[in-house]
């Protein structure tokens, strides 16, 4: 029976959410060190795992884990918004170079009309954008959200994100769910007033509601690329985008609400335009579930992904959940992960949320780090955004030294920002890099400089370097150097 490889390139990413202090930072209040010490560990954590992206929440409801121009401190951070760290530092900048350093990936997670939460009972600063612009927001259960109807409303929200793009290095712009926000049942909207106004050209409320955040997603697109053309953009919407009865080309489910009538974001819309990069779409229902069968809505979305990176939303927190009993089946996980696979067009999963990990839910994450995640993985790359392959590095010493083999080599000036990929063989033969087990090392510039230590037995083995720049292109060619462990 002929080998099967493990998938060399795959997104396995795991959203890291700021909101109610869910995973990070566990609590308020920390100080500077404790902040970057309990960072640290979830990254570690996951990347021993064999993660290779972290989705981080970094503006939860109008404010910032960063230092911003136009937005507070989040109160998540410190537990009072507009108090900063202290002492000072930049957690986003921090967050980044620690990813980076392990070799993952930062998709910077913004929540855009989201304002306030609990705002009858939270306490904003007096320099939150519902207090400088009170007009532009709605109460909507206990929340409080910008008016989406409002251009002004999308001019800022532009200028909020690409403030991000143009002072970080993050791998990608990321938005969740939240466009118009879960419709509670009695309760309508309350944007009347802003539609008399702004929506005068158009047949239904609903159509001025879905082209609103279509303007923010084409116009968000565009800014970000005219920044930096090489960040990403991507969504991670509801897992229904409509159903079959209320639209032909709907899944058939038969979901309460759905992304297209209720959120009033055409999501298939801006893949089919090209406005996005990436979906992730929450399928975060059983397979077999009457009204969102887990499978019947994969199919979906591989039949309607139109050629952009497709990533699966996976509820790791129902894993061990009493919710459904299916939940407690150990298998249900698995299944999902063996499902995909039959799907070229699939390139990946993305977990929610990170601190399911840590409770090790019915061996899952066990079985993550020995079994499916066992061998490192790339994120597959985006031809459209760049498909041209970085120099590789040169090879300037290799030799054997008291049964370890020391490496130096070379990296091109314009290579100088990106990754430098070890792999080993047993024997004497080229390396074969299609095979991920070949892989020992995910190393960032400015590291020249590896001692293998790990080696099984003594005997001959075959090494070979590779560059990987910000897109996951890989270089070719590179010789292999055989060298003997005695």
């Amino acid at each position: 029976m002929p080998d099967v490889l493990p998938l060399k390139h795959e997104m396995r990413g795991v959203w890291v959410a700021t909101v109610k202090n869910i995973d990070w930072p566990g609590q308020p209040e920390f100080r500077t060190e404790e902040l970057k010490d309990e960072f640290r560990k979830i990254a570690s954590f996951h990347q021993l795992n064999g993660f290779n992206a972290l989705f981080v929440q970094v503006r939860p409801a109008a404010d910032a884990m960063y230092p911003s121009e136009t937005e507070p401190w989040s109160e998540w951070l410190t537990g009072e918004q507009g108090l900063p760290p202290e002492p000072r530092f930049d957690p986003l900048h921090f967050m980044i170079e620690e990813s980076h350093n392990r070799g993952m990936e930062f998709h910077a997670w913004f929540n855009p009309y989201r304002a306030v939460v609990d705002f009858k009972t939270n306490t904003t600063s007096l320099n939150h954008i519902s207090r400088l612009r009170p007009g532009w927001f709605l109460e909507y259960g206990d929340n409080l959200y910008f008016d989406p109807g409002i251009p002004e409303v999308r001019e800022y929200l532009v200028q909020v994100i690409g403030e991000v793009v143009r002072n970080y290095p993050v791998d990608a712009i990321h938005f969740d769910d939240y466009f118009y926000p879960y419709q509670i049942a009695g309760l309508e909207f309350p944007d009347s007033v802003s539609f008399k106004q702004y929506g005068r050209d158009y047949r239904t409320v609903e159509d001025w509601r879905r082209d609103n955040v279509n303007k923010l997603i084409r116009e968000l697109g565009t800014e970000i690329k005219s920044i930096n053309p090489k960040t990403r953009f991507g969504i991670s919407p509801f897992g229904v985008w409509r159903n079959y009865e209320d639209d032909s080309t709907g899944s058939k489910s038969r979901a309460g609400q759905t992304n297209y009538d209720h959120l009033f974001a055409d999501i298939r819309l801006w893949l089919k335009n090209e406005w996005i990069d990436y979906v992730v779409p929450q399928i975060y229902w059983h397979m077999g579930f009457e009204l969102a069968d887990y499978s019947t809505l994969v199919d979906w979305w591989v039949d309607n992904s139109f050629g952009r990176h497709l990533y699966i939303g996976q509820g790791a927190y129902r894993i061990g959940s009493d919710r459904a009993e299916e939940w407690l089946d150990p298998s249900e996980m698995p299944k999902h992960l063996r499902y995909n696979e039959q799907y070229p067009e699939i390139d990946g999963n993305v977990f929610f949320s990170s601190r399911s990990f840590f409770s090790n839910p019915l061996g899952y994450t066990d079985s993550l780090r020995t079994s499916r995640f066992r061998y490192p993985a790339l994120v597959p790359p985006m031809p459209w955004l760049d498909d041209e392959a970085p120099t590789p590095p040169v090879v300037t010493r290799i030799e054997s030294e008291n049964r370890s083999v020391y490496i130096e080599w070379s990296i091109p000036e314009r290579e100088k920002r990106g990754y430098t990929l070890i792999y080993r063989q047993r024997g004497d033969a080229p390396v074969n890099k299609e095979d991920p087990r070949n892989i020992i090392a995910k190393l960032r510039y400015p590291i020249t400089t590896f001692r293998d230590i790990e080696l099984p037995k003594k005997g001959k083995y075959s090494y070979a370097l590779s560059a990987v720049d910000g897109n996951n292109n890989e270089s070719n060619g590179g010789e292999s150097h055989i060298v003997k462990v005695k």
